[in-house]
């Protein structure tokens, strides 16, 4: 065996951190319909709040329109950001500074900020659709609940870029992430959804 070859094990994914600006990847067959083959973007994790994430891949059959009344005319997707508070919108974007009160996940990813702001730009034909995305709720974890699904395997982690959130395509992306962790990742993103087809 290679030295430097690194063979996915349960034991090694426990050895990682888990950080705002990280991917949750769930496990190939997650039972939970909220999180089947998802793929999560840590937004926030600390010991005061919990954890909050947004699934970056599960697109909705709404308009921007449907969900804020006086929104600008933008043909960018709505997606599911998870189960809690569906009745607010979260956004992801690229463009930094340019919107007050956003925080930096990672190389040109950004998270939240100023709404208002982002509705002038939008009408002023300024934000173009990959420099953002808009989700309709979150999902949450109380403190030491996500730390508890990652040691009972639940959830695979790694860095998130810009390009899995903006030029990935969603329908392929968990398959895609794995497949580039290489190994024994590469392996599992094969693997069907029903483990009695495996």
């Amino acid at each position: 065996m290679v030295e430097n070859d690194k063979i996915w094990s349960y034991e090694f994914e426990k050895g990682k951190g888990l950080k705002a600006g990280q991917l949750l990847l769930s496990e190939p067959f997650m039972p939970d319909e909220n999180f089947r083959r998802t793929v999560v973007l840590v937004c926030e994790h600390n010991r005061e709040n919990g954890t909050v994430g947004l699934i970056v891949n599960k697109p909705i059959n709404l308009k921007l329109n449907d969900v804020v009344e006086d929104f600008p005319p933008f043909k960018g997707k709505v997606f599911l950001g998870g189960p809690v508070g569906t009745d607010t919108l979260q956004f992801l974007h690229t463009l930094g500074d340019q919107i007050e009160g956003s925080v930096q996940l990672s190389d040109k990813l950004y998270w939240g900020g100023n709404f208002e702001q982002i509705k002038l730009l939008i009408q002023a034909e300024k934000i173009k659709i990959n420099d953002i995305r808009f989700y309709l709720g979150y999902s949450g974890w109380e403190v030491g609940q996500l730390d508890n699904e990652i040691r009972e395997n639940s959830w695979i982690i790694t860095k998130a870029t810009y390009q899995h959130i903006f030029q990935t395509n969603h329908e392929v992306l968990w398959r895609e992430v794995m497949k580039n962790m290489g190994g024994v990742y590469n392996t599992m993103a094969g693997y069907p959804e029903n483990p009695a087809l495996n």
